[in-house]
């Protein structure tokens, strides 16, 4: 996990136990992984599991709104982006246009 500030105790028990799920998993010969929470469960995720289809982020979606305000991030959203989102039928969301 990469932070730019100090991590709380939540953080550090969860990277915790991300740590021992894969030394555990290494140390039962299990190669080409990853773990992860899986329903609530922690699992080995076969890397060929995670890569087989691309997640793309919408940046005209209601959710990427609340994470840029949420972080006080500024919007990376012009004109051009607007136009391009509107003819893959995703309905931009107001307020995210610079200016």
């Amino acid at each position: 996990m990469i932070r730019a500030i100090p991590s709380i105790a939540s953080d550090n028990v969860y990277c915790t136990l991300l740590a021992h799920a894969a030394v555990h998993g290494a140390m039962a010969g299990y190669t080409g992984f990853t773990v992860g929470s899986v329903n609530g469960i922690h699992a080995y995720i076969p890397f060929n599991r995670i890569i087989e289809k691309r997640n793309k982020v919408v940046i005209t979606d209601r959710m990427w709104a609340r994470l840029v305000s949420s972080t006080n991030q500024p919007s990376i959203l012009n004109p051009i982006d607007i136009a391009e989102a509107n003819k893959e039928k995703h309905p931009a969301v107001n307020g995210l246009l610079n200016g």
